[in-house]
């Protein structure tokens, strides 16, 4: 746990509940497709603070590949809810 300040840990982890309680919230309006384009982001966030618990050990690197590419797959299918949520007001 020494890879990380006290203040660095602290924002990462109030960041990962903040985004988990957006998708609650988001679900709850009936959004749950919008809701569910947002796991990937936070799969990507709690990859990363694992290996960053774990003072980045070399063990865990493929954590860093896998929040990575999370992190792609996340803002790729948040863009595309995004297009679809402003497809959907524009029709209504």
């Amino acid at each position: 746990m020494h890879a990380l300040s006290l203040g660095t840990w602290w924002i990462h982890v109030t960041s990962v509940i903040e985004w988990s309680l957006a998708i609650i919230l988001i679900q709850r309006r009936g959004l749950k497709w919008l809701a569910l384009a947002m796991v990937p982001a936070l799969i990507s966030a709690l990859a990363a603070c694992t290996w960053h618990l774990f003072d980045n050990s070399e063990a865990l690197r493929p954590l860093v590949t896998l929040q990575a590419a999370l992190t792609l797959i996340g803002n790729v299918v948040l863009a595309w809810a995004a297009w679809a949520l402003l497809q959907r007001r524009a029709a209504s």
